[in-house]
């Protein structure tokens, strides 16, 4: 089930890379293998000024469509940005409409591509036109939310 909502600009600290939902699909994917290097270093923790506990993944910089490039960043929303931790950028997800999507109960690596897939079938209508400037999913509180970047009506 989706639910239409207004969302107020926000800055996300994290580490990023280059990739396409194709690359994804192959071995050759970078998510999974920027999940594990977040985890395994320990990353949330050297993000300074996070807003709580829950990790971010975000995508932006979209080259087109789903089937472009774009950039993919996992981190924290922060309060502020002040020193950016070596290897680490900053981006802001845009104020504006985003759908939000719960995904299901599960492991995240199953429950996730899952969700997403249910998002690529939603049917585009007016209400329903994805923007293509920043999607993203929050992690915490036992349940994962997805927000998909929405054009103005």
């Amino acid at each position: 089930m989706m639910e239409v909502l207004q969302q107020s600009e926000f800055a996300v600290v994290g580490i990023e890379a280059r990739t396409s939902n194709a690359r994804e699909m192959s071995p050759a994917g970078l998510i999974g293998r920027q999940w594990g290097r977040f985890m395994s270093e320990e990353l949330l923790a050297r993000i300074p000024h996070r807003t709580d506990f829950r990790i971010l993944a975000l995508y932006t910089d979209y080259e087109s469509d789903e089937h472009g490039d774009y950039t993919f960043i996992i981190g924290a929303q922060v309060s502020q940005v002040g020193e950016i931790p070596p290897g680490m950028v900053v981006r802001y997800v845009p104020a504006g409409r985003y759908a939000k999507f719960v995904a299901d109960d599960g492991p995240p690596e199953v429950v996730v591509p899952g969700a997403w897939k249910r998002i690529w079938e939603q049917p585009r209508t007016p209400e329903y036109a994805r923007s293509y400037r920043a999607d993203f999913e929050v992690y915490g509180d036992g349940a994962v939310n997805i927000f998909v970047g929405l054009l103005p009506l």
